[in-house]
């Protein structure tokens, strides 16, 4: 895909500015700045979402199904003259149930991100920061409806980010853009099966004429390149908040200028103190993960990579979330 790759990465710059233009040149972003407090703040939630459908001699048709997502995060920040910190924990599993089939996973993320930065002047927006993320899921994930090969499963695979760079924010909480010239990606596939088949960028193994493991395939591959992130999120109306997350990374070494892109853009809706809707959009392309399908043009189920393609995942959901440290303070002032 790298005669596309310029052009999608315009377009998602494109719409990243507008998402996250300087509220004081969207009119209905305007709002007083809120000075950062110094020290530690810290915030823990965890949520639950349902979706239940059900049909009885409903004569349009319809499946009925029921679906369920567990969410939870773990945020903490520090900021001292100078310096600040901010880490992020975010889990979230889901579970689907349609009529007579089995159970299905819906969504399934484990993720981690540590942000450091020291303030070069007091009178600039310029800060050097250092970057650090983790990411992977829980269980195997499956091309339902086989359920005899996992597709990935826990650390296959797992992608981990650290690099040193520059950080450019009017509000370094709210809105911040980042440059890392030296950026190291790790792509972790701890499983052997997945492994040995390549799968997420890494070496595969090496066969011989009767299909003997000669070599196994590689568990980890390391990249070394540039990456740039666009990170925004405002209240634009009242219990109403927009984040947006932009990764952009390419390799120095293999396929430069070949783009993998990473955009998540979630609205969050708050009903009130404890029931909140979000709609979300996580958009990726990687080039490192190719698409198998079967064909029988030659012979039966045979399985053909037919390479990237762009990958984009749409959440709509209302569900329960509760501040732990609001339940907290509560207990501790009764």
């Amino acid at each position: 895909m790298r005669n596309y790759s310029w052009f999608i990465f315009g377009v998602v710059i494109l719409c990243s500015t507008v998402v996250s233009a300087q509220p004081d040149s969207l009119y209905f972003l305007k709002k007083k700045e809120v000075p950062i407090e110094l020290g530690w703040r810290t915030k823990k939630e965890v949520g639950l979402t349902l979706n239940q459908v059900s049909f009885t001699n409903w004569s349009a048709g319809g499946t009925n199904s029921i679906t369920g997502i567990i969410t939870g995060a773990a945020s903490a920040k520090y900021k001292k003259e100078k310096w600040f910190w901010n880490s992020n924990f975010n889990v979230r599993y889901g579970l689907n149930k349609q009529a007579e089939k089995d159970v299905r996973k819906t969504d399934d993320v484990i993720e981690v991100l540590s942000n450091i930065g020291l303030e070069k002047n007091s009178k600039s927006n310029w800060f050097y920061s250092s970057r650090f993320s983790l990411n992977t899921q829980l269980s195997n994930g499956y091309n339902y409806p086989n359920r005899d090969d996992a597709i990935s499963k826990f650390f296959a695979p797992g992608y981990m980010f650290f690099g040193l760079g520059m950080e450019y924010g009017r509000h370094i909480e709210r809105l911040s853009f980042y440059g890392s010239p030296f950026t190291l990606k790790t792509t972790f596939v701890l499983d052997d099966d997945l492994a040995n088949r390549g799968a997420f960028g890494v070496d595969p193994a090496i066969y011989d004429m009767e299909g003997n493991i000669l070599k196994d395939g590689k568990k980890v591959r390391q990249e070394l390149g540039i990456l740039l992130t666009n990170q925004y999120q405002e209240e634009v109306f009242e219990n109403m908040k927009i984040t947006s997350l932009l990764r952009l990374y390419t390799d120095y070494v293999n396929s430069f200028g070949n783009i993998d892109i990473e955009w998540e853009l979630n609205l969050d809706m708050k009903v009130n103190r404890y029931v909140k809707a979000t709609l979300g959009s996580h958009l990726r392309y990687d080039d490192d993960i190719k698409v198998e399908v079967e064909t029988n043009e030659t012979t039966n189920e045979e399985i053909v990579i037919v390479g990237a393609k762009l990958q984009w995942k749409q959440i709509l959901g209302v569900g329960v979330v509760v501040d732990l440290d609001n339940i907290i303070k509560s207990n501790g002032s009764s």
